[in-house]
């Protein structure tokens, strides 16, 4: 159990690149870029000098997070992690963090429409243990190698969009739509979106074959989108907005309708993220049905706490 270190950066990456769960968001130029919020406490597992696993993590007080900056996290384990060398893993964990000051782990597991191959070993490890299951959010995921059929609410909207000559496609109106993204924020939730537009900017820099934006138009106007996260085989949402306009004439289920029909219609899961606050506790009825009309259905992301 060795805790990372700049100087293992090359390593970690190529760790994450051979991860049978590992996507981009647990490589090191994602995992620093609110480092100043999140300061890292990651650790490396390894045995004969090879990397076994990986956990992303960072410090908050006497608990260990994984990772509270990302939507997921957890160990990210190689193939040569098996389920008794993951228990073993654990069975670290428990006998050197609470010498470090460390008596808690909040433990968030990769979904498994993420992994590239089979990986819930962790989950195993955590039966029998002295573990909580903490929040259980559910995503709205299309398998696009069988997609259920739009809803007729879905379908009028698509008709609508066409009508009203509403454009979809990639765009660089990064500006446009997070001004959108703000005002719809702070007028229904009176929040503000978790990136800040130079972050985004920054991220989407850092990673531009995997951070995209999609907008949808009208007399070129920007009156919606969504930022989507291309993980392998697996597209995941990030932000979805429209503007009044965009609302009329249901511009989002034109870009939809493009990006599942379509854009990524040779990808394995489309993932519209989750629909809850409070933990999993508290279900926008209204915002889920509007996934579900897309042919979106469950998948959970658990987080447990793990008292050692």
């Amino acid at each position: 159990m060795t805790r990372y270190t700049p100087d293992l950066r090359a390593e970690w990456d190529a760790a994450v690149e051979m991860a049978r769960n590992g996507t981009f968001l647990f490589r090191r130029d994602y995992l620093e870029y609110h480092a100043d919020r999140f300061p890292d406490c990651s650790y490396l597992f390894t045995q004969k000098g090879k990397v076994l696993a990986l956990l992303p993590a960072h410090r908050r007080e006497a608990m260990l997070c994984s990772h509270q900056g990302l939507t997921y996290g957890g160990l990210v384990l190689a193939p040569a992690a098996t389920a008794e060398r993951v228990r073993a893993i654990f069975d670290v964990m428990a006998g050197q963090l609470p010498a470090q000051g460390i008596g808690q782990l909040l433990y968030k597991c990769v979904p498994h429409h993420l992994h590239r191959y089979p990986a819930e070993e962790d989950r195993y490890a955590l039966f029998g243990r002295n573990v909580s299951l903490v929040a259980c959010n559910i995503a709205s995921v299309v398998d696009l190698s069988a997609p259920l059929r739009f809803s007729e609410l879905r379908r009028r909207g698509v008709r609508r969009a066409q009508a009203s000559g509403v454009s979809v496609g990639e765009s660089d109106a990064w500006a446009d739509f997070w001004e959108i993204l703000k005002d719809n924020l702070a007028q229904r939730f009176g929040a503000q979106p978790v990136h800040t537009l130079d972050e985004m900017l920054h991220l989407h820099t850092l990673f531009p074959e995997n951070i995209r934006l999609f907008t949808a138009t009208l007399d070129s106007r920007v009156v919606g989108g969504t930022v989507v996260y291309e993980c392998g085989h697996c597209v995941r949402v990030q932000y979805i907005s429209a503007s009044a306009c965009g609302k009329e004439c249901a511009a989002l289920d034109l870009l939809f309708a493009y990006l599942l029909q379509e854009r990524y219609a040779d990808r394995r899961y489309f993932d519209f993220g989750t629909s809850n606050g409070d933990d999993g506790h508290y279900l926008n009825e209204g915002l889920i049905a509007q996934k579900e009309g897309f042919g979106g259905r469950g998948i959970v992301y658990e987080t447990y706490l793990l008292t050692f």
